[in-house]
């Protein structure tokens, strides 16, 4: 048997599919580069589907075609999700095989043509069905107030959602003791617990971001750090992590090939963030960066991710129920995302978006009144307080009530005392699942713990 024959089989004799670190550990005689080439060519050709994206990609045999008195087939976009007659057409042009869809290039008529608050990919009527949906009570206070309020219960609901359309297979409970309590899953792949723990760096960015003075929306800096805490030991090359894509992409399951010229998707991508800045309401916004960040695919990888949680910002700054992505069937967002990708149509997307947001806010409603609210000393000196912490934490041997006392000499003397107790309440439940908000690392909270016990 050759080689190609042989791996091909590898693929096809797998149930649940095998990632490309599987497969070199299959056939070590092989080189990586030549098994992606393969990879690329299959899955083009069709013989082999894959899902997923960087070091989580599998590679399947495709699924056996449905008897036509199947009710529907589980790789088929979910019926219960209602569709326009435009999205259904959509959808019987991705459904096609690959060999029958027509290979296609970036477009770049379709950014030039979008006009801020002219064109429109979200009609106004639903706009304001949206706003209906996703209104807080907290809709007239300061920016990022709700999307602060409900962090805990966003970190562990956005992170596991759009996680799970990459394929992860962290349950909600085991998301919930990761981010919680610091501790991995048993069984699970280091790469799925990294893709967690990236998610939810990056949404306490994002919602850092939207209640900071001055932060007007996704700025080039802050969508270069967002990809960046997605990315981080995720890629093969940790340069990419951050920065722009420097060389050639294919799509999976897709006849689309983005831009491949460095320079040209800078351009483009100074372009994009003008645009989205223009916008004025939160949703189209929102929409907007979905549709445009994959389709330009500015990054080496993980670009779906960051348009996901990119397109909450403008909700969170609005104080509006956040698109959360749960229940969101993997194959519906591959295809809608396919719809872009091939036709630049966003119909299907669009029918996906509001079923999605309305399922987000169906699970936020029970929440929305029992919010406790802010503790306003907290709030008024978070960041004193998040300094004092990692101040304390990255001096393990020093004198801990003598630094927390030196810092409180720049509270005013009435709140002195509800600060400092603030400051110790917090070292004294620090745990590994709330070191970024200090900027702290494990190894720190580690030199810490061990200072504390030798005293």
């Amino acid at each position: 048997m050759t080689a190609p024959a042989a791996l091909l089989k590898s693929i096809q004799s797998s149930v649940a599919g095998l990632t490309l670190a599987g497969l070199l550990a299959q056939h070590p005689e092989l080189a990586r580069r030549t098994v992606q080439r393969w990879l690329s060519q299959w899955s083009r050709e069709g013989q082999i589907t894959a899902s997923g994206e960087g070091r989580a990609r599998r590679y399947a045999a495709p699924a056996l075609p449905a008897p036509a008195s199947a009710i529907a087939s589980p790789d088929r976009f979910p019926p219960h999700i209602p569709l326009s007659a435009d999205s259904r057409d959509i959808l019987a042009y991705v459904d096609q095989p690959l060999q029958a869809r027509k290979p296609v290039g970036y477009q770049r008529d379709f950014l030039d043509a979008y006009q801020p608050n002219v064109s429109g990919y979200l009609p106004e009527s639903l706009r304001r069905q949206l706003h209906n949906m996703g209104r807080t009570a907290q809709a007239h206070e300061a920016a990022g107030t709700y999307s602060r309020a409900i962090l805990n219960r966003l970190l562990i609901d956005l992170s596991w959602a759009s996680s799970h359309l990459e394929g992860n297979t962290y349950s909600r409970l085991d998301t919930v003791e990761l981010i919680e309590q610091g501790r991995a899953a048993r069984g699970k792949a280091a790469i799925e617990t990294q893709m967690i723990l990236n998610h939810k760096t990056a949404i306490e960015l994002l919602v850092e971001s939207a209640v900071s003075a001055g932060s007007a929306g996704l700025s080039r800096y802050l969508l270069m750090n967002l990809h960046s805490a997605l990315a981080e030991n995720l890629l093969p090359n940790p340069s990419d992590e951050g920065r722009i894509r420097q060389h050639a992409v294919d799509i999976g399951q897709s006849v689309y090939r983005p831009l491949s010229t460095p320079q040209q998707i800078d351009e483009m991508l100074e372009v994009l963030l003008r645009k989205l800045g223009a916008i004025a309401d939160p949703f189209e916004q929102s929409f907007f960066a979905m549709v445009h960040l994959p389709y330009l695919q500015p990054f080496a990888d993980i670009n779906k991710r960051t348009s996901r949680l990119a397109a909450n910002l403008p909700l969170f700054r609005a104080n509006l129920c956040p698109l959360t992505f749960l229940d969101v069937p993997e194959q519906a967002y591959s295809r809608a995302t396919l719809g872009v990708y091939e036709l630049t149509r966003v119909e299907l997307l669009r029918d996906l978006y509001v079923w999605a947001y309305e399922r987000s806010t169906q699970e936020y409603l029970a929440i929305k009144q029992e919010l406790a609210e802010p503790d306003p000393t907290r709030l008024a000196y978070r960041e004193l307080i998040k300094q004092t912490i990692r101040e304390v934490v990255q001096h393990p041997h020093a004198d801990a009530l003598a630094a927390i006392a030196q810092a409180m000499e720049q509270v005013p003397r009435a709140d002195r005392d509800d600060v400092q107790a603030l400051v110790v309440q917090e070292l004294r439940r620090l745990h590994e699942g709330v070191l970024a908000r200090y900027g702290l690392r494990p190894s720190e909270l580690s030199a810490w713990n061990a200072a504390q016990h030798s005293l």
